[in-house]
């Protein structure tokens, strides 16, 4: 089972790429967050260090491009075949309405006839892997049907499915039964995304998709840093290595961003997603929120590593007092703590 990882605009830049790199590894391919192309041609400084080989050394990095003019598409390719890449992924999946309406994204996809000859143009003059990361449509998943029929014209690297429509965003059980039709009918090479949050949900997928050989996790990697290892039959994450992973991320963001408030948006967010694995994580959950000084936000993560466990860690009876939840079953469990991530939760939409 090949595993990539999802990229998720303004959280698995580069810092955190490497921090998950060096601590848990596992994915067989990282992908970018999505490069917009500018009128002059040249990458934001940003989307430089994103890049930029030296940030992604040992790692197969795969940079995503967003838009809807191929001669954009092309031009940012060739710069980043420059940087040694040579393969790029297509994104058609981002479900947020500032993309959409701009016929970006999965707004791209309501409008097939110009999506067709997108494709045939940057296919044709782009010498380099292409993927695609697609949503089944825009309103409705019969959409797919005819857009399949697009796909299927071109050599795609892979095709990546996020199995929900635009409208769903990241709501409503993702659509597998016309996810199958992807992998009957799919001449290029298939890759499933939408919810895998623990091993079980990928072992029940392999086992309703035998010959389907490769998933994407974004959320679920989130908040569970160690899960494609699991997914692979190794351990849950420990707590020091939970502690190792923040501590790599922290210092990096620390040396490049300027002021606390820059570093601690980076941090809080990356915490929305991580304190659920930790027992009374809502009293710590609303003092790192609450932190608007780095000193206060360094003295309730200390207090919080000294003196709580990863629930994964804790026998039955003590995780029942301290949480309210009980060890068993595991994926039940999971759908719960999922629900404290409310404590710290923005509207925003990621674009996977």
């Amino acid at each position: 089972m090949k595993i990539y990882l999802a990229p998720l605009e303004g959280i698995t830049g580069y810092t955190y790429r490497r921090a998950l790199y060096n601590c848990f590894g596992g994915f067989d391919k990282y992908f970018i967050p999505f490069i917009l192309p500018n009128q002059k041609g040249h990458l934001s400084t940003r989307e430089k260090k994103d890049i930029m080989p030296e940030n992604n050394e040992g790692m197969y990095a795969v940079p995503q491009i967003l838009t809807k003019n191929a001669e954009d598409f092309i031009q940012t390719a060739e710069t980043l075949q420059e940087y040694g890449y040579n393969e790029v992924n297509l994104n058609l999946g981002c479900p947020s309405k500032t993309v959409v309406t701009k016929g970006r994204g999965a707004g791209f996809l309501d409008r097939p006839d110009e999506l067709d000859k997108f494709l045939d143009e940057i296919f044709r003059k782009c010498d380099m892997k292409i993927s695609i990361k697609t949503r089944l449509g825009m309103d409705d998943p019969e959409e797919f049907e005819d857009l399949l029929t697009i796909y299927n014209k071109y050599p795609l690297e892979e095709l990546i499915v996020h199995a929900r429509v635009q409208k769903d965003y990241y709501k409503n059980t993702p659509r597998l039964e016309t996810f199958g039709e992807a992998v009957e009918h799919s001449k290029s090479p298939v890759c499933y995304n939408g919810d895998i949050v623990t091993a079980e949900d990928c072992t029940r997928l392999q086992e309703m998709f035998p010959t389907l050989d490769c998933i994407m996790t974004g959320r679920g990697t989130l908040k569970n840093p160690a899960l494609a290892r699991e997914i692979r039959g190794g351990v849950p994450a420990s707590k020091e290595e939970i502690r190792r992973f923040h501590d790599m991320m922290y210092n990096e963001y620390c040396e490049d961003l300027s002021g606390d408030r820059n570093i601690l948006f980076r941090m809080k967010e990356l915490w929305s997603y991580l304190a659920p694995m930790f027992t009374n994580n809502k009293k710590y959950a609303k003092k790192i929120k609450k932190a608007e000084k780095c000193v206060v936000y360094e003295n309730a993560v200390r207090e919080l590593f000294g003196c709580e466990q990863l629930i994964g860690e804790v026998e039955d009876g003590d995780m029942e007092k301290n949480t309210g939840i009980s060890n068993t079953p595991y994926t039940n469990q999971f759908a719960k703590i999922h629900n404290f991530i409310g404590c710290f939760e923005k509207k925003k939409y990621f674009c996977i």
